[in-house]
């Protein structure tokens, strides 16, 4: 009788076991470990999707540069030439961080379409988009940038390929902003009669692309006035990795209230789900703490704060809202415009924060 009961044991040990093995995994949380709930995103509507008759533009092969400016980082990067772009008149720029994910007219960031749609209906400028990819540092081992980024991917457990992309847009200096201006665009601009002129040109992206994109304009307004930032990544993410550097993305806010006013126009995006992250800080807060500073200083901005957590569901939304936005006003016979908060806007108060996940 023990020796059943033994046995019994055993066989119902192994058969959990096995149920266990033969259950599919948990799914990832959308956005990431340290992202809050994740509602479903928003659906694409509208200007987000084709439309008949609507003019498409041409999407260039792959496309890829070699950087001095990185010790020999080698990015990918595509071209969109709108239908309507002249050859004879400068067109309009705008350059979008990890590029690649934006060019599935079917995807979750199908920016094609969009501005396809606002072109036609003259809501934007005829206007070349520029994607480019993070580099990749992998073959020119024993160089400056390398050795970097080698260093900071062992010191915080992440890929060499992860690691090149945070030198690049995590960190606060100008440098990026010199590769797109010295090689990147200037490779382009080969090929593409573009327009130089701050008034015309824009940048976005998401999470360290978002930060990415505001620090380029902030370090080169005179280059990019316009800026879209989703879920961006102001946080420590690059602070001190460089003795050289003392600022990290953290910093941002009071640089903004501290330093001087740069003329550029700013959308900023996040959700209240997005990342609380023991290694690097706050999305949620440093988001609000961003637009709070750009309200303050009298900044000509948007704060666009939902419920998502660390993906690009809800920028990608309102998308075409946030171009149509970006380039209100504009006038291609200018070159130039002092941007003002508008005053509906500053009449409102700063934005408060309240707890809502712990029961009183």
């Amino acid at each position: 009788m023990r020796i059943t009961r033994v046995l019994l044991s055993v066989l119902l040990a192994m058969s959990v076991e096995l149920m266990a093995q033969q259950q599919p995994a948990a799914p990832p949380r959308p956005g990431g470990p340290y992202s809050g709930v994740a509602p479903a995103p928003p659906s694409l509507t509208g200007d987000m999707l084709q439309k008949p008759g609507v003019p498409e533009g041409k999407l260039s092969e792959k496309l890829t540069l070699k950087s001095q400016i990185y010790d020999g980082m080698v990015s990918d990067y595509w071209i969109y030439v709108p239908a309507q772009y002249d050859a004879k008149k400068p067109a309009s720029v705008m350059v979008f961080q990890d590029g690649e994910g934006y060019l599935n007219r079917k995807g979750g960031r199908p920016a094609l379409n969009v501005i396809d749609n606002l072109i036609a209906e003259g809501k934007i400028p005829v206007m070349i988009a520029v994607f480019t990819n993070p580099g990749d540092i992998s073959g020119s081992p024993g160089t400056p940038t390398y050795k970097f980024v080698e260093a900071y991917g062992k010191k915080w457990d992440r890929t060499l390929k992860d690691s090149m992309r945070s030198t690049e847009y995590d960190t606060v200096s100008d440098r990026y902003a010199r590769f797109l201006h010295d090689e990147l665009l200037a490779q382009v601009a080969k090929n593409y009669n573009l327009r130089t002129d701050g008034y015309s040109r824009a940048i976005t992206g998401s999470s360290s692309g978002g930060i990415c994109s505001f620090n380029v304009a902030w370090q080169r307004p005179e280059e990019y006035s316009r800026v879209i930032s989703w879920i961006g990544s102001f946080t420590s993410i690059q602070w001190k990795e460089d003795p050289a550097l003392t600022d990290g993305g953290q910093d941002y806010p009071e640089k903004i209230l501290r330093e001087e006013h740069r003329n550029i126009r700013v959308w900023v995006q996040d959700g209240s789900n997005d990342q609380e992250n023991p290694k690097y800080g706050s999305w949620p807060l440093a988001n609000i703490r961003m637009a709070n500073a750009l309200k303050l200083k009298g900044y000509d901005f948007r704060f666009s704060f939902g419920v998502g957590p660390h993906s690009q569901g809800e920028g990608a939304a309102e998308f075409a809202e946030e171009l149509t936005w970006l380039w209100r006003g504009y006038d291609p016979a200018k070159t130039a415009e002092t941007y003002v908060q508008d005053p509906a806007e500053a009449a409102q108060p700063v934005f408060r924060v309240g707890i809502v996940n712990r029961k009183p």
